[in-house]
């Protein structure tokens, strides 16, 4: 606010005084910045420049002056002459002087409407010789940041749901010992029975779109390396042509084209140590296999010394081996899932059908805050144990204002994993139900869970009166809080920018904020209108104005009375 001054009454002797009383302090001009004086935090601070002029102060003189606030007394000042003895702050007489002032006290609602006095007493060396009358120095007190809305923010859990995900299909063909043939029986084991259902279900699915096809050929660890390298990759080659005859013969266009890229890895050893520990042979003669395989690298030798080990050489030629012999078949390709109407249908008649990422997905494509809470609890049943559901069900529920329940779910989830998500919302729920201290230690303590964190703590910020740090920790969101926190920081421009960008805009605090923003840049037309909205949305605001120290300096503008009025 604009800073006042008030030049201090001609302390004047009753005619009763002796000693010339009349003339010890005269002409005291005090100068209060600001005026009218500004809560912020929870305190009022109060500096005040005494000047007193030439010969201003006899120098024998002392004056005890005691400001109020209200019904606070704040703390004593003493002006003294140079020739007095004491603590006071001396003033020349000839050259007069200045002296400043300064106190912080608590904040009480009798301070919005009260006025800052002055009174005391005037002495010659310890006799008091006369009275300083009760008078205003200064107006009180702009309380704007009591204004701040308990305003918080819960967490929403976002999803992980991808309309098209990459999926795959394997299948293999097995083959007799140092052959690359197509067995006789092969096409109707069980694996290419499986692969035929799925070539015919994929050629009348519109969803799925098959990328590649890899085969690769295996040999198992006996026989001449070299041989085996080459009867792995022909193996590939006979997967091939079998797969391209079944996808004719299934009529599965997608299969036929050039989407095949072969190779052959030669002696599978790597397959065969998995084999052998799946198998069921001794433990001992399983180490003794391993041993061999990893004291000789090379393969002649190792598969020497295998066959030295004649009864389980014959084990693993009948059991492992086998299953060795073979191409593996591994059809890549996309998956299109379920479409936004398919979602929202399912959702209502057969969510269970749905998995989770689908069900959290689902709930995004509506804005009904029922439906989303509906959707949410769905997700609570099917999937008890994760915590998103919980979080954003609670969250739903707070956003009706149904604090209670929203605590229960926030407490479900917390009770199934420690999550910062969690902790935050509760924090939300105990500082909308005006647990202050309690909102703000749990906020406290969440790290790392989203910018909704800092948004909560910008509200103990603007309290503390730390305005520029509840800005920062507002980011881009636009808010009525934040705008509050612009203008208490001098930026009246750019908190009424803020209130019309956000849900504020309507609102009778909304307009009243603008108001007060106005007012600050002396803008007195946008002033009433801005006033006049505000009434219109919320009528006790009128009465909130009539005292607001913020509108002062338009007390006699007759335009801005009739408002208030």
């Amino acid at each position: 606010m604009k800073k006042n001054t008030l030049i201090g009454f001609f302390l004047v002797a009753s005619a009763s005084a002796l000693l010339g009383s009349c003339d010890l302090m005269k002409d005291v001009k005090y100068t209060v910045t600001p005026n009218p004086l500004e809560m912020h935090g929870d305190s009022v601070r109060i500096a005040v420049s005494v000047e007193l002029p030439e010969k201003g102060i006899k120098k024998k003189a002392s004056a005890e002056i005691t400001p109020m606030l209200g019904s606070t007394a704040l703390k004593m000042v003493i002006v003294q002459g140079e020739k007095v003895t004491g603590n006071g702050k001396v003033i020349q007489y000839k050259a007069g002087g200045k002296i400043s002032y300064s106190d912080v006290v608590a904040y009480k609602p009798d301070m919005e409407n009260a006025d800052l006095t002055v009174s005391g007493v005037i002495k010659k060396g310890t006799k008091e010789k006369d009275q300083i009358p009760v008078t205003k120095i200064a107006d009180a007190t702009i309380i704007t940041p009591l204004l701040v809305q308990k305003e918080f923010k819960c967490i929403i859990e976002g999803d992980n749901f991808q309309r098209v995900t990459e999926k795959t299909f394997k299948t293999q063909i097995t083959f007799d010992k140092g052959d690359e043939k197509l067995r006789k029986n092969e096409l109707k084991s069980k694996d290419i029975f499986e692969f035929q259902n799925w070539l015919a279900a994929a050629e009348t699915n519109p969803k799925i779109n098959i990328k590649t096809i890899n085969i690769v050929g295996y040999a198992s660890p006996e026989g001449e390396q070299g041989k085996n390298e080459s009867l792995s990759y022909d193996r590939a080659t006979t997967a091939k042509t079998a797969a391209i005859e079944l996808a004719k013969k299934f009529k599965n266009t997608k299969a036929q084209t050039e989407i095949y890229s072969l190779s052959g890895k030669g002696e599978d050893y790597e397959g065969f140590k998995a084999e052998l520990e799946k198998s069921m042979m001794a433990q001992d003669e399983k180490q003794l296999v391993i041993r061999v395989l990893e004291m000789y690298k090379d393969p002649v030798q190792r598969e020497t010394e295998m066959r030295n080990m004649a009864k389980t050489f014959v084990y693993l030629d009948k059991n492992i081996f086998p299953m060795l012999r073979r191409s593996e078949i591994v059809v890549t390709y996309d998956l299109t899932g379920y479409t936004d109407e398919e979602l929202v249908a399912i959702s209502k008649d057969n969510p269970t059908k749905l998995t989770a990422e689908e069900l959290m997905f689902a709930a995004t494509l509506t804005e009904d805050v029922a439906e989303k809470l509906r959707i949410y609890n769905e997700g609570c049943l099917a999937f008890p144990n994760d915590v998103r559901f919980y979080n954003n069900a609670g969250s739903m529920l707070f956003k009706q204002n149904n604090l209670v329940d929203a605590g229960f779910k926030f407490e479900a989830a917390y009770s199934i994993q420690d999550n910062a998500i969690s902790k935050n919302n509760l924090g939300a729920v105990a500082g909308a139900k005006g647990d202050l201290s309690k909102a703000k230690k749990i906020f406290g303590e969440v790290k790392g869970a989203g910018s909704e964190v800092n948004y909560n703590l910008a509200y103990w910020s603007i309290k503390e009166g730390k305005y520029a740090d509840a800005i920062s920790k507002y980011g881009s969101e636009n808010c009525f809080n934040k705008a509050l926190a612009q203008l208490l920081n001098k930026a009246p421009d750019a908190a009424v920018k803020t209130i019309d960008a956000s849900t504020s805009k309507d609102t009778g605090l909304g307009f009243y904020l603008k108001a007060i923003s106005a007012a600050r840049m002396d803008k007195v037309d946008l002033v009433i209108s801005n006033l006049k909205s505000a009434f219109a949305k919320d009528a006790s605001l009128k009465a909130k104005a009539a005292k607001d120290r913020e509108f002062l300096i338009f007390k006699e503008n007759a335009n801005f009375s009739a408002v208030v009025q």
